[in-house]
Formats: C-alpha cells, sequence, structure tokens
C-alpha cells in the first residue's frame, strides 16, 4: 500500500475546516502551531480567533503591552509560551522587518521556535520538504510500522524524523504533514481506536499483531509536585483589595495575584494568621479571617498539583495601594484566580 498517497487521500475527505488552513501565511500558522501545543483544537480556536482579531498581523502583536497579551491568554494554560510569543513577535517585526524566515534553518534562529514549529511553518507556509513529528505523528508511524522505540528515549525523536522524511511526497510536504497530524487526532486517537474502520486496517502492523493499545511505547514519567497555596483577599472598608505582578520565574511568571503564602500542607486559619502577621503583609489592623472555600480548590498542570484556599481578611482602614475589584479583573491572572473573582465578585 502507498501510504503516503492514501494517507493524504483520507486527509483531503475528513480534514475539519480550520481558520489557519485557509491561506499559507506563516503569522497564522505560527499562532496556530504555538497555541495547539498541549491544547486541544477546540479549546484553541477561540482564542485563535481572538488573538488574530486583536492582532491581525505580526506587528500589531509585537506592539501590543505583555499585559494585554496575557489578558487575552488568560485560561489556555503554559504561559511561557504567550511570553515567548510575544518576544518573537518584537524579533520578527523589529529586526526582520515583518518578513517570516523562508527556510527551517533560518526559522530555528527566532526566539521560542524549535525543531517541531520551525518545520510546521517551513512545511505548511513554504510546502518545504521538512517532517514534522509531534505526538500524533509519533502513535500514527509506531503503529502502522510496529516502532516499539521508546518515545520518551533519548534517540526516538531522530528515529522518527528519519522515518517520517523518507515517507515525504516530493512537492506535497505540507499536505502530508498536515494529514498524518489529522490522521493522529481524529483516525488514531491514543484511546480505543475504531480500527475497524480505518483506511489502513488491512496494512498496520499494530493492528495485525494485536498491539494497538500498547504503541507508541512511553515509559518515562512525569513527576507531580504537590504544592498548597494560600491566597490572601485583603478587603478594606471601601471594598478594596490587594494584586500584584507575580515575579519570579516559574509558574504563572508575569501574572497578577493576590498575597500569596506556600505552605508544606494544609493549614487552618490560625497558623494561616499567624503567618500573615509574622509577614507584614499590611499595615492595617485585621479584624477577621476566614475561608472562600472550606475545601481546597485542586488546580492540576502537568507538573504540579496545586491546592489552594483563598481566604477573606477583613482590614481596618485604608488599604495603602487596594484596588477596586472591577479595575483589578481587568489585569490577566491565573485561570483559577479569575474563576475565584468571577464567582465571587460579579
Amino acid at each position: 500500500m502507498n501510504f503516503p498517497k492514501v494517507l493524504i487521500q483520507w486527509y483531503l475527505q475528513n480534514k475539519r475546516d480550520l481558520p489557519w488552513r485557509n491561506d499559507t501565511n506563516p503569522y497564522t500558522i505560527w499562532l496556530s502551531e504555538i497555541m495547539l501545543q498541549q491544547t486541544r483544537v477546540a479549546q484553541g480556536l477561540p482564542y485563535f480567533l481572538r488573538f488574530t482579531e486583536a492582532f491581525p498581523t505580526v506587528f500589531d502583536l509585537a506592539n501590543a503591552d505583555e499585559e494585554e497579551v496575557l489578558k487575552l491568554w488568560q485560561g489556555l494554560g503554559y504561559y511561557s509560551r504567550a511570553r515567548n510569543l510575544h518576544k518573537t513577535a518584537k524579533q520578527i517585526a523589529f529586526e526582520l522587518n515583518g518578513e517570516f524566515p523562508k527556510t527551517y534553518a533560518e526559522l530555528l534562529h527566532l526566539k521560542g521556535i524549535g525543531e517541531y514549529t520551525a518545520a510546521a511553518i517551513a512545511s505548511f507556509a513554504y510546502n518545504e520538504s521538512v517532517p514534522v513529528v509531534d505526538g500524533n505523528v509519533f502513535r500514527v508511524l509506531s503503529r502502522y510500522f510496529d516502532v516499539e522505540t521508546d518515545i520518551a528515549s533519548a534517540g526516538a525523536k531522530k528515529e522518527f524524523t528519519q522515518l517520517a522524511a523518507a515517507l515525504l511526497p516530493k512537492g506535497e510536504a505540507n499536505l502530508f504533514n498536515q494529514a498524518i497530524m489529522e490522521f493522529g487526532a481524529l483516525q488514531c486517537v491514543p484511546k480505543n481506536p475504531d480500527c475497524s474502520n480505518c483506511v489502513f486496517n488491512e496494512s498496520c502492523l499494530a493492528l495485525q499483531k494485536k498491539k494497538v493499545a500498547q504503541l507508541p511505547v512511553k515509559s518515562k514519567k512525569l513527576k507531580v509536585t504537590k504544592r498548597y497555596f494560600n491566597y490572601l483577599i485583603f478587603s478594606d472598608q471601601n471594598s478594596n483589595t490587594i494584586i500584584s505582578k507575580r515575579t519570579q520565574k516559574g509558574i504563572w511568571h508575569n501574572l497578577y495575584e493576590f498575597p500569596l503564602i506556600e505552605t508544606q500542607s494544609v493549614e487552618n486559619d490560625l497558623t494561616v494568621l499567624e503567618l500573615i502577621q509574622n509577614q507584614n503583609f499590611v499595615k492595617n489592623r485585621i479584624q477577621e479571617i476566614q475561608l472562600y472555600n472550606p475545601d481546597a480548590i485542586v488546580h492540576k498542570l502537568s507538573h504540579q498539583h496545586l491546592s489552594i484556599k483563598f481566604w477573606n481578611i477583613k482590614v481596618e482602614g485604608i488599604l495603602f495601594n487596594g484596588m477596586d475589584w472591577e479595575s483589578a479583573s481587568k489585569f490577566p491572572f491565573p485561570i483559577v484566580i479569575y474563576n475565584f473573582i468571577e464567582k465571587e465578585w460579579f
């Protein structure tokens, strides 16, 4: 069976109508690829539409404030993508006069663009004969050709890239790369794929050997860290509160949050009150402390599970640098905090 030909035919009959497929504009292709990293299309599509409306060109994105970019990104997660997106837009706009590099090798020189994104732009926008290898491609190739290489191992990326490159039909890199990714997203899905209605059900080695559920092999497991966040919602006589930018590197860098106490475990109100007084968050005398949410909110990230409690801290007088809730809500927050604000105050 001619694998590339059958795959492309399947794609042309079954592909989803997605806005970044309507042209070969490297800007919109780049935006979509960054947004869809570790994100489902259904979740990413509304963000793509909002971004392209707010920033129709790379110059618009480059000239935006980072906070504006982060606010539009709010809820999509992995916020380093948004910060890198903004930095790359500035590089393209101000150093390259708004022109995207036109080859895979040149695209790799851009900040925040790795091998996968460079290959996607080079093949989708310019039809360069370079393979795109993501999780969908790993899965399709490992099953169809019965490749038992651990996809988390050091040499896996090179092995699968070489295999994908050998399959690229001349002059059709754009079609083939989109086809194999779409096939993995719609047909050759991670769990319980409908192999009986697959165009490759007579030639797929994993199906013949009853190994579909075992492939691809991935032995490396991510270590999950548990953290305990206590957010302090100070409230003065004018119902103002305090927020600040999270400047330390790592989780939610440059997003806004309430004053935070991170503890080693779930704490009670007396312990939290003592910690508040020791850290001297405000000069005002504390009148009352109570929980908004008796049960901690568990917010799961790829590498961390956050147990989050929001504490209502009423104080005497007026808070220094206090802000009303409507003004505060306009800043970019982690989605778990934004949802709290929406629920409690709007």
